[in-house]
């Protein structure tokens, strides 16, 4: 994949391992709101939290447009860490998932969608003393209303080193994924998705948007 590097240059990044991590709240009362939003939709709350699934490195990808199997799915704005030879970067994506699959599975369901991610990269440790500052927003456009869907800093969410030792490390090659956050009004489909992370320090901001095509899903 091909990532603008934070030196301004584009740059190839081979990932060939994701893994994404769910229930990482880091406010026991905001996870719960989790499991009870997807346990509003048929799905088993977990076993254990945080939990790391693992998906198709395959299916990350920035493209503009995602196809996707039916009208049950959604996308969540999430951060992204991405390992490389060269040190941990900082991205943008979206756990694009088939809610109806997930609620019979949701290792299953988190591998039938595609994941897009943004094309920018920042460097970790430029950002990792004020990592609970950063701020990730998103947005549902459904019958051309553009309507908040998520917003908050990470100060919500299980720091990111706490992450990556739960996950036994992060060897090169290895996109993670770092949990979610609350929606506003419920999870729901959408035409298209849009998100963003923003570092209020430096003043800056990742955004990617991608439009979601529902193809029949026949039997």
């Amino acid at each position: 994949m091909r990532f603008r590097m934070p030196d301004g240059h584009d740059r190839k990044i081979g990932i060939d391992t994701l893994i994404i991590a769910g229930w990482a709240g880091r406010d026991g009362t905001a996870v719960a709101h989790h499991i009870a939003e997807l346990e509003a939709i048929g799905v088993a709350p977990p076993s254990r939290t945080p939990l790391f699934y693992r998906a198709g490195a395959g299916l990350l990808t920035t493209a503009p447009r995602i196809q996707v199997v039916g009208a049950g799915t959604s996308g969540e704005a999430e951060v992204v860490l991405v390992a490389t030879e060269n040190g941990l970067f900082v991205g943008l994506g979206s756990d694009h998932t088939d809610r109806e699959a997930e609620a019979m599975s949701v290792a299953l369901s988190k591998q039938l969608c595609p994941k897009p991610v943004a094309g920018e990269l920042w460097r970790y440790e430029d950002v990792s003393e004020g990592w609970d500052a950063l701020v990730l927003r998103s947005w549902a456009v459904i019958g051309g209303a553009r309507e908040p869907y998520q917003e908050g800093p990470l100060s919500g969410l299980l720091p990111a080193q706490d992450l990556i030792d739960e996950a036994g490390g992060l060897a090169p090659g290895t996109a993670l994924f770092c949990g979610t956050l609350p929606v506003q009004g419920g999870i729901r489909p959408a035409d298209r998705f849009e998100m963003e992370l923003e570092d209020p320090v430096r003043g800056r901001r990742i955004r990617h948007t991608y439009d979601v095509e529902s193809l029949p899903a026949v039997s």
